[in-house]
């Protein structure tokens, strides 16, 4: 069910909301957040299908914002907020609003979303593109218990990498860092099997990818050596090479699903780490909604005192 709404206000969109429930009957009381996703019309769609499909395992209240821009000075002075709701079939397991906001009203879209957000609910914002500097400090990301970002989606990643430390706060993550959580599993399996002393390490990427960069810092925070950056022809992050006193462990994925797990004195084995897709990404980071400690680490470089 769709219910559009012209040049509307919060409280309208909340009587739609219920007026749907109850054209449907389904209740509010299955789902378990709110998901603020602030884009462009241009990455609204993508964005939207994401989060619905990560809603099969999160039921959640969907508030899409999307800031348009007026083309003439009149518009631009004029506020306005158009509202799509969807409930039901066309929200998948929970409730979506797109919000369109106009003029000035688009520098105040906090007072739009907080009359719409679930009560005691958590609430997490993501920027599939477009993030603010500081998105802790952001009108929209001081509502959010977690508050997620894609460098994937910036021109000089390894440059907004060095912004993100400096305005790093609990409840901060990134995309770049989840597309790694595969890779930081078998690197911890390997080495608990290996269980050998790792006097050296290697990443090897393509240029500027950010996740390659974040799982280089990591090592050698967790492991306390220095990590070599090595450029490849990708996609992304193609191989990690540690190396010990018996010899290298290297997990090695040049493309495709499929990657190899070599161990000293252990035959090669085939592992599946497939490069997935942005709804599983969002699925996971809504699994835990406390500080991502690891991320914080990673991020800065930090070292502390346990091992892989």
């Amino acid at each position: 069910m769709k219910i559009d709404l012209i040049d509307t206000t919060a409280s309208k969109i909340n009587k739609a909301l219920v007026h749907g429930r109850r054209a449907i009957g389904t209740p509010a009381v299955g789902m378990v957040l709110t998901m603020v996703i602030v884009t462009d019309e241009e990455n609204a769609y993508d964005s939207l299908k994401a989060a619905e499909e990560a809603s099969r395992e999160h039921p959640s209240r969907t508030l899409v914002v999307i800031k348009r821009h007026a083309r003439t000075l009149r518009d631009r002075t004029h506020s306005r907020l158009d509202a799509e709701v969807r409930v039901g079939s066309e929200a998948g397991t929970g409730e979506t609003v797109v919000l369109r906001t106009y003029g000035e009203v688009s520098g105040h879209a906090d007072s739009v979303v907080l009359p719409l957000l679930l009560p005691d609910a958590p609430v997490v914002v993501w920027w599939p593109v477009d993030a603010p500097e500081n998105p802790a400090q952001d009108p929209l990301g001081a509502l959010a218990q977690r508050r997620i970002t894609d460098l994937y989606a910036v021109e000089r990643p390894l440059e907004v990498l060095e912004t993100r430390v400096r305005s790093y706060a609990p409840g901060d993550t990134d995309l770049a860092w989840t597309r790694l959580t595969p890779w930081r599993s078998m690197l911890a399996a390997a080495l608990d099997q290996a269980r050998v002393k790792v006097t050296s390490a290697a990443v090897e990427a393509e240029a500027e990818n950010p996740s390659a960069e974040l799982l280089a810092r990591w090592l050698e925070a967790r492991l306390g050596v220095e990590v070599d950056r090595v450029v490849t022809a990708g996609p992304v992050v193609t191989a990690v090479r540690l190396g010990t006193e018996n010899g290298e462990i290297v997990i090695d994925r040049p493309e495709g699903p499929l990657a190899t797990l070599t161990l000293p004195g252990q035959p090669s084995r085939t592992l599946a780490l497939k490069v997935r897709a942005t709804s599983e990404l969002i699925a996971e980071e809504l699994r835990r909604l406390d500080a991502d400690e690891m991320y914080a680490v990673a991020l800065r470089g930090e070292a502390i005192k346990e091992t892989v």
